[in-house]
């Protein structure tokens, strides 16, 4: 599990249960994307909600997970990051 420290303080991370956030204060947990079936059983990725792409489709979910993984892993560590996707 990778953390971003922002000079405010704030941590940000793609969300596993490998660590206790709740050391770092109470956590903002949000939802970035979703990953879904269409009517013919492929998965796609779907960022809208991280201001990304749509991925897929992809014949087993778990390439569909692994794509959006790697997608906002890249947002995440990139120089302008990833939107605060409040909802």
């Amino acid at each position: 599990m990778q953390l971003l420290i922002l000079a405010n303080g704030h941590v940000r991370c793609l969300y596993e249960e490998t660590l206790d956030l709740t050391r770092f204060g109470p956590p903002r947990i949000v939802r970035a994307s979703r990953v879904e079936p269409d009517e013919h059983g492929q998965w796609s990725a779907d960022l809208i909600e991280a201001h990304g792409p749509v991925l897929g489709p992809f014949p087993q979910r778990s390439a569909a997970l692994a794509a959006e993984r790697d997608w906002l892993q890249q947002q995440l560590f990139s120089e302008g990051g990833l939107p605060d996707v409040s909802s």
